[in-house]
């Protein structure tokens, strides 16, 4: 990807020739045209507040126009505040274009496929407005088309090179690109632009842990949080970047706050649902999976960690339910087949399980796991012949699976290949001398009439334990979305 390659030089290159133009841009009155198309463009009311308030109105608020923002989806608050703010164009100006207002209210209510040509059109007859270019980068964000991002935000920044937040949205680019260099650039430039702007310190956060240095990532997070104390997003990302440091229990406390400062933000409920999840307290995490999934009923990855988490607590129809649901409304999703097999294996419906693990194989082939259980479920219905193939695979997958060798083991002795099933039997007692392992091995050794060495495995089994269990729980390894 060549604009990964870019050069951080490029930043003050454009910067040094384009003062002049900037700052008269940036010292003119805000239309409202201008003000809705950085709202459409995600940019958070404070922010937004304050540059009006700085830069002063080109329109009045009157009936008219506070129609038009609320319809774009501005809070009443946020409206109200500007009516604080002088007309700094008494004579002025025109109404709030509602073209710009119904984009808005489209990207806000997530519809971004009828937003981007509307977008589009607006910007064909407006081409130096660099607020629509920035709400344009802002769809492509949304459904991380990452390339037309990078694009539309740099267009932005070469129509405003002074605008801190057109550097804030670049360097959120970089850092979903994983180039941390470019991403601390680009937020660097931003606060030298505005040493204000909360979300520069948070976007130079990213890209310090872009690059793995967290501490440096928390302390430009604090420092979003002096200059904005309530930004949920902020405690998010925090929450991230705790977690990656191993400091689970402060992750906890910043994705908790992030929730109570923003109760519909449900990617903070369903990483604190992983966190708990970790932490043993699976019912809590099913709770904040519930509200996820509450606020984004169409993401799948909510649903897909919601049923993992049941297979977990031994919920099976529970299970059941969340991911055939995920499966029926998102074919595509790949993960979860070995759960729900997990989910059939302990209902007895061997027939479900079995199609599941092969789903599971199909995406993971060296999944040594799934092949291992598909071996067990396959001896349940008695396919004996595709058994053995299968834990063969799991064997040569994953040579030290005690559970592996001891299940092919078995499979061998059913088939009366007692030389090959006490070659496993060996095998597994090697890697695991458990009661169950020295039992087999001692029935496959008796019936081949060695019964000196069949009673030391079975005084073995004994000391151990005094009635060996031969059911072998079945734990098939289940990833969790990060």
């Amino acid at each position: 990807m060549h604009r990964k390659l870019l050069l951080v030089l490029s930043v003050s290159l454009f910067l040094s020739f384009s003062v002049g133009a900037s700052a008269q841009a940036v010292s003119s009155p805000m239309g409202c045209g201008e003000a809705l198309g950085w709202f459409a463009g995600g940019m958070p009311a404070p922010r937004l507040s304050r540059l009006l308030e700085e830069r002063g109105l080109a329109f009045k608020i009157d009936q008219a126009n506070t129609k038009t923002l609320l319809a774009a989806g501005m809070d009443a608050a946020l409206v109200q505040s500007l009516r604080l703010l002088p007309d700094s164009a008494p004579g002025g100006s025109s109404a709030c274009p509602m073209e710009v207002s119904k984009v808005s209210a489209l990207i806000r209510a997530r519809k971004f496929e009828l937003a981007q040509p509307a977008l589009e059109k607006l910007i064909n007859r407006n081409p130096q407005d660099a607020s629509l270019k920035f709400a344009l980068g802002f769809v492509y964000q949304q459904t991380e088309q990452w390339d037309a991002a990078f694009d539309a935000y740099s267009e932005a920044r070469d129509l405003a090179p002074g605008s801190s937040d057109i550097h804030c949205r670049l360097s959120y680019v970089f850092y979903r690109y994983e180039d941390g260099d470019n991403a601390i650039a680009e937020a660097r430039t931003a606060l030298s632009l505005d040493p204000k702007n909360s979300d520069a310190y948070r976007f130079l956060g990213l890209g310090f842990h872009a690059n793995q240095r967290y501490a440096a990532a928390i302390n430009a997070f604090a420092e979003a949080l002096v200059l904005h104390p309530n930004d949920a997003e902020v405690y998010y990302d925090m929450g991230i970047t705790l977690k990656e440091k191993g400091e689970l229990q402060l992750a906890i406390k910043a994705y908790r706050k992030a929730i109570t400062l923003d109760p519909q933000m449900w990617e903070a409920h369903n990483n604190l649902g992983m966190l708990l999840h970790d932490a043993g307290n699976l019912t809590s995490a099913v709770s904040e999976y519930l509200q996820a999934k509450r606020i984004a009923p169409s993401e799948p990855g909510i649903r897909y960690n919601l049923g993992n988490t049941y297979c977990d607590k031994g919920e099976y129809d529970a299970a059941i339910t969340e991911l055939n649901t995920l499966f029926r409304k998102h074919p595509g999703w790949q993960r979860g087949h070995s759960c729900l097999a997990k989910a059939f294996m302990s209902k007895k419906n061997y027939k479900l399980a079995i199609a599941e693990l092969r789903m599971a194989i199909l995406q993971n082939p060296e999944g040594a796991t799934e092949h291992r259980v598909l071996g067990q479920a396959l001896l349940l219905v008695k396919d004996k012949e595709e058994a053995i193939r299968e834990l063969k695979v799991a064997v040569e997958l994953d040579p030290d699976s005690a559970l592996a060798h001891h299940y092919l083991g078995t499979a061998f002795f059913d088939e009366q290949k007692l030389d090959a099933a006490e070659t496993e039997f060996r095998h597994a007692v090697r890697l695991e001398p458990s009661a169950n392992n020295h039992y087999y091995l001692a029935a496959t050794l008796m019936t081949e009439g060695r019964y000196n060495e069949a009673l030391k495995e079975l005084e073995s089994s004994t000391r151990l334990a005094p009635t060996p269990q031969c059911v072998v729980p079945i734990q098939p390894v289940c990833s969790r979305k990060r």
